[in-house]
């Protein structure tokens, strides 16, 4: 291209391109989403900056970069493969095109607060830094196989609406955070099999995908914490597979996918899950066979329907006593999972609240008994009222005291007849009531005196409560030395 082909606005680019120079055509009051009306004095084409980028030499001891700021871009930026060693720093431009940048090497790309149709940048190449900050993209951002070598910056950022898939970064390579707090999306964000060295931010992010999945994020590993604070999600939230090793933390957060799946956990491994301050979550959560050091979340936060089975914690906050948390166990979408409540009461256990651990423990056989056949809870219904299923003692021994006591007051306002009148021991009421109960102690008072009517029915009863007394509690300590 010879130079007298240049526009003048093109003529300060060419010019200031070898040393770097900033060409700024910017005018107060600039929205770059309505630069298609921008004049000619602030015209640039597509074909200029490829131009600059593939063929102009930097000025002898200058650095050359391409910087430009308030231009509206004319054609198709096309770099698809191209090799570019020089920044690009195309700030509040308008593009009448989307870019393409396939498979193309750049040393720096910045195109923060412009306006652009898409992108177009799969398995891109960027030895620095990529920023978008704040800038307004209706298509499709395509930046899967992208290798980042330093921060990615989508801060304020406001994409799609005209497409599902607003944000493509599957199986990209970023060398350090994703930075994209206050990002607003109409679409899909799609981080599947993404590395993420540093951290993820998405604080007070929007996204929105009412009719499927706002966060695809399955098998991510990223370096550190994913931090979506005051996240507002409309659609599926899927975290499965990925792997985070410090928080995931949703304090504030509000997600929403109504009839749906709201957040899907299953798989993952993280050190915490935050859920504090969350709102309650509308639709099903997904934490089946994850991993946690802690969760965070108290259980409004929970919804109707949860799938919990094989999820395993070490510890809850905050603090709360063990019944608070037990009806979010009657939730799960597949009825009586035993392994939700082993865990449930294994982290109280863990902080010492031995009394929780039963009521967790006590409740776990309650939930088992409603799946049982009608004898078997019959059965039930008697462990659970005598002894709690043997994780209320105590309460063996105050119905023994209360079949003591009243044995002793009956027999011993009316004694039973001696089998031997002239060689059995002499009548105790109260020891012949302890035999009658003990099923396996002989005080030999029982074969003794032979009670007659209503009381021979009232020894019956006895023998009976002694010997369902004495399974349950053998039953309930059987239990006790097993979880040792």
């Amino acid at each position: 291209m010879e130079i007298t082909d240049l526009t003048p606005a093109e003529r300060r680019l060419w010019r200031a391109f070898p040393t770097g120079a900033v060409v700024d055509l910017r005018q107060a009051g600039d929205e770059p989403e309505h630069g298609g009306d921008w004049g000619p004095e602030r015209t640039v084409r597509a074909k200029v900056l490829r131009a600059l980028l593939l063929g102009v030499p930097a000025g002898e001891g200058e650095v050359a970069a391409l910087r430009l700021s308030g231009a509206r871009v004319t054609g198709t930026l096309d770099l698809q493969y191209a090799t570019a060693e020089q920044a690009i720093r195309l700030w509040g431009c308008h593009f009448e095109k989307a870019p393409v940048l396939y498979g193309a090497k750049l040393r720096q790309l910045n195109l923060s607060e412009s306006w652009l149709p898409g992108l177009t940048a799969a398995t891109l190449q960027v030895g620095g830094v990529l920023r978008l900050t704040d800038c307004r993209v209706p298509g499709e951002i395509q930046l899967g196989g992208a290798k980042i070598s330093g921060a990615v910056f989508l801060d304020r950022a406001h994409l799609g609406g005209d497409k599902t898939a607003a944000l493509q970064l599957y199986q990209a390579v970023i060398g350090d955070d994703l930075w994209a707090p206050g990002l607003t999306v109409q679409g899909e964000v799609d981080l599947n099999g993404a590395r993420v060295a540093g951290a993820i931010t998405l604080d007070d992010a929007t996204l929105d995908a009412s009719a499927g999945t706002a966060l695809k994020a399955e098998s991510l590993t990223i370096g550190s914490n994913l931090s979506a604070r005051r996240l507002r999600a409309t659609g599926r939230v899927s975290l499965r597979g990925s792997t985070f090793p410090g928080q995931v933390d949703l304090t504030g957060a509000r997600l929403s996918s109504p009839g749906g799946v709201a957040l899907r956990a299953s798989s993952c491994t993280a050190g915490e899950l935050w859920l504090r301050d969350a709102a309650p979550i509308d639709g099903l959560v997904n934490l089946r066979r994850s991993t946690f050091e802690l969760i965070h979340a108290t259980p409004e936060v929970w919804p109707d329907r949860v799938r919990i089975d094989g999820l395993t914690y070490g510890s809850l906050a905050p603090a709360l006593a063990a019944g608070e948390r037990l009806e979010l166990l009657e939730r799960d979408d597949e009825g009586y999972v035993p392994h939700a409540y082993e865990q449930l009461a294994a982290a109280y256990r863990r902080i010492g609240d031995d009394a929780g651990a039963r009521a967790v423990q006590l409740a776990k056989q309650r939930r088992h008994r409603r799946t049982l056949s009608w004898y078997a809870k019959a059965w039930g219904h008697v462990q659970d009222a005598t002894v709690g299923y043997g994780f209320r003692p105590t309460r063996a021994m105050a119905w023994l005291v209360a079949l003591l006591v009243a044995g002793t007051v009956v027999y011993g306002l009316h004694h039973p007849q001696a089998a031997e009148p002239a060689k059995g021991p002499d009548f105790h009421a109260a020891v012949y009531t302890l035999d009658l109960l003990l099923p396996i102690i002989d005080f030999g008072q029982e074969k003794a005196f032979n009670p007659h009517g209503a009381y021979q029915w009232l020894a019956y009863l006895l023998i009976a409560a002694g010997w369902v007394l004495a399974t349950t509690v053998v039953a309930g300590v059987t239990r006790a030395v097993n979880r040792q």
